[in-house]
């Protein structure tokens, strides 16, 4: 098992991340392809869960889109992410915040955590 994990992190080209978790609102810099040209698309959420570990994980970024809740999963390791920026860093008790798909208006809110 620890050859197949040292093959599989041997073989994955890192993306340089910063540092953020469930709470945060981050800007996602992704690389949409439209025929023959690309073009880079911001996608800025708030992060819902982080999954998994080493070359398979994702994270979840939920936004209001004309109010209606949308959520898109992104590997942290794709070569479609140009990079991330983390907006605010937000101050929550649980690491997977999957309660906010109920909340709308105010009660959707997450304190800011002050650096």
């Amino acid at each position: 098992m620890d050859l197949v994990k040292f093959v599989e992190e041997q073989a994955i080209v890192r993306n340089s991340t910063p540092a953020f978790k469930a709470g945060d609102t981050v800007a996602v810099h992704y690389k949409i392809r439209e025929g023959n040209k690309e073009r880079v698309q911001i996608y800025q959420g708030v992060v819902i869960q982080r999954n998994s570990v080493g070359a398979n994980e994702t994270f979840t970024v939920r936004k209001m889109s004309n109010g209606v809740g949308v959520e898109r999963i992104f590997p942290i390791n794709s070569p479609n992410i140009e990079k991330v920026d983390v907006v605010s860093y937000g101050k929550v008790r649980r690491a997977k915040l999957f309660y906010m798909r109920a909340l709308t208006g105010k009660a959707a809110r997450i304190k800011t955590k002050r650096v």
